[in-house]
């Protein structure tokens, strides 16, 4: 018996299967996060950012000289186009960091040849794009506050130079280590919102700007990017962990949403805020600011005991970047320097083996009826 399209229908498309992936999974007895089969949470305490980011765009773990060479590429594709420059400080300093963002990837493709690239140019592509976006934010961000982008030490990983140019210091070898783990963990998460559009707009034979945009422009929606931020800012109201159970007891009488929990696979917990959790406690710990720690883990655990939720990545997540010293408008776009590396190896899947993304909808409106003329209606 064929399924009818009212069958198959399902809000939001949830659990509904609209392609193949050897790229990512969430094991759904043990809601372990799989990278290419390997786990997320060990690579995240194990790997470099870019040995993963190797893993998602190229399918493999990478050699010493494949890790040299991509960490020498994401060292020397650093420096933006003079033209970008200019296109950043004509950007209001009052925009999201996130328009910048997508600005910049767009603008950098405007640039480009208009032509079709090869899954080979479009690696290189990626790799060019994931170094010069952190550079773009940073500089126009600086450019915003008056003054200007520090200077990097290339020794440095991916993850460690990022912070240098937030906070214009070296990082502690703990600090590289925490922000590394959270762009491991960051990513990929299979077909979420902004990866599906990203491999939509490929899906056309479209560019990987194009993609990347789109992925940008999606991942700015409050339903998708913005927890960490949002979480954030609602640990900082309460001044004690007492404050903050009560204050969270409130919300929920309230049936006020609490950023930062719940997530629409994870059923059991997400692993990634364990990991997340054991890093911002050892942060906390180092800057001696436990108060902040022990804010969070009060609202964790209220919300627990109240409504049965566990933290997602962004909440505790939240916490070790403002312990690390980012400010929270740049939250969601670290997001965005992280999961281009999962964005990308989407796309290139996609277009390994295409075929135009173009589902039905079940019609609603009114049935077909005959034009009036305009005198008539």
């Amino acid at each position: 018996m064929s399924t009818t399209m009212t069958e198959q229908f399902s809000k939001g498309l949830e659990d509904v299967v609209a392609g193949t992936t050897s790229i990512c999974t969430i094991n759904p007895d043990t809601e372990t996060l799989l990278y290419r089969g390997y786990s997320a949470t060990d690579l995240s305490q194990n790997a470099t950012y870019e040995e993963v980011a190797h893993l998602l765009i190229e399918g493999r773990l990478p050699k010493k000289r494949e890790l040299k060479r991509i960490t020498k590429l994401l060292v020397q594709e650093r420096k933006i186009p003079k033209p970008l420059i200019k296109v950043l400080k004509l950007i209001p300093l009052k925009s999201s960091p996130m328009d910048v963002l997508r600005t910049s990837v767009s603008f950098m493709g405007a640039l480009e040849e208009a032509r079709q690239y090869s899954i080979e140019d479009t690696k290189q592509i990626v790799y060019s794009i994931m170094a010069k976006l952190p550079v773009a934010l940073m500089s126009w961000y600086h450019l915003s506050k008056g003054g200007d982008l520090p200077k990097v030490n290339k020794n440095l990983t991916y993850a460690g130079r990022f912070l240098q140019m937030v906070t214009g210091k070296d990082p502690s070898p703990l600090e590289e280590k925490i922000m590394n783990a959270s762009l491991i963990l960051y990513a990929e998460h299979e077909l979420n919102a902004s990866t599906f559009a990203a491999r939509v707009t490929v899906s056309t034979l479209s560019d990987i700007y194009s993609a990347l945009t789109s992925g940008i422009g999606t991942l700015k929606g409050p339903l998708h990017g913005g927890a960490n931020e949002a979480a954030m800012e609602l640990i900082l109201k309460f001044k004690s962990p007492q404050d903050a159970i009560t204050g969270i007891t409130s919300m929920i009488e309230k049936k006020e949403k609490i950023m930062g929990f719940g997530h629409r696979v994870y059923k059991k917990g997400d692993g990634r805020s364990v990991i997340m959790k054991k890093y911002a406690k050892e942060l906390a710990e180092m800057k001696g600011n436990q108060k902040l720690f022990e804010i969070a883990e009060a609202v964790e655990k209220t919300v627990k005991e109240k409504k049965g939720i566990f933290p997602n990545a962004d909440f505790y997540s939240a916490v070790a970047y403002y312990l690390l010293g980012i400010p929270i408008p740049l939250y969601t776009p670290i997001f965005v320097l992280s999961r281009t590396a999962g964005w990308s190896a989407h796309v290139l899947e996609q277009l390994s083996d295409n075929r135009l993304i173009r589902p039905r909808a079940i019609y609603v409106g009114q049935p077909a009826r005959d034009f009036s003329p305009i005198e008539r209606r």
